[in-house]
């Protein structure tokens, strides 16, 4: 499989479909257990239900045909003013290894930077099994920020990983990011 011989299309609004789509690929992805898959349906559930601004749960689907290949899920983070989260991040299995994960993060990123984000936060387990995932966020150019000693389990840290949209110490007035 050839990442040209397939059209992709991206899209932000949220349908009635896109719980089971997500459920389908955290699940195929092989990287989360329960709880974590459970909390990835919710917030595409609440944002059905209250709608992007309110829920605080933005999304990037990818979509060739009529199937999702992958989704982001990202926020402002509470309290700031340029600062973002990316929640999830998520290629299906049978879509990976094709630049797929790249080019939704490049989707997602210039949404936050239009919104006015100047830097986003990932959070990620330490564990072997996410090996694959701080590569790629490390090939992405986010940043080892900061590590929390076993913050999920005992020899299960969180690392937090960062990356700058703008380069500026300057303060930023309410309302004005471009």
């Amino acid at each position: 499989m050839n990442r040209d011989e397939h059209v992709f299309t991206i899209r932000e609004t949220v349908l009635p479909t896109d719980p089971d789509s997500v459920l389908h690929i955290v699940v195929s992805t092989g990287f989360f257990n329960a709880e974590e898959i459970q909390i990835a349906v919710e917030l595409v559930d609440e944002n059905l239900q209250k709608g992007a601004e309110k829920s605080g749960y933005h999304f990037v689907f990818m979509e060739c045909k009529d199937e999702v290949m992958g989704y982001s899920c990202y926020g402002r983070i509470p309290g700031t003013l340029t600062s973002y989260d990316l929640y999830w991040i998520a290629i299906g299995k049978r879509w990976q290894r094709l630049g797929l994960g790249h080019r939704m993060m490049t989707a997602t990123e210039e949404r936050i930077r239009a919104a006015g984000g100047h830097q986003i936060f990932i959070e990620t387990s330490s564990t072997d099994l996410y090996h694959p995932t701080h590569v790629f966020y490390e090939h992405c150019r986010y940043s080892l920020d900061h590590v929390f000693p076993d913050f999920y389990a005992p020899g299960d840290s969180k690392y937090v990983y960062v990356k700058r949209l703008v380069e500026s110490s300057e303060p930023v007035e309410p309302g004005s990011a471009d």
